[in-house]
């Protein structure tokens, strides 16, 4: 089972990715590449906010009287 990379890496990840597709300077090839991955990687981003942001509105709702 591999483990889930944390999300601090996961936005690296992508941020790196991003940098490279920015810099155009990769074959073409390689740049379709990585815009797969940075949409790969901004789904799982999305994803990820999204069960954090179910986590705080069940925590808020234990706290709340």
């Amino acid at each position: 089972m591999t483990q889930r990379a944390t999300l601090d890496d996961l936005l690296a990840d992508l941020e790196a990715t991003i940098a490279k597709l920015a810099e155009g300077t990769a074959p073409l090839d390689e740049l379709v590449a990585a815009h797969e991955r940075a949409v790969r990687l901004l789904a799982e981003a999305r994803t990820r906010f999204a069960e954090l942001k179910d986590r705080a509105d069940q925590t808020a709702r234990l706290l709340t009287p």
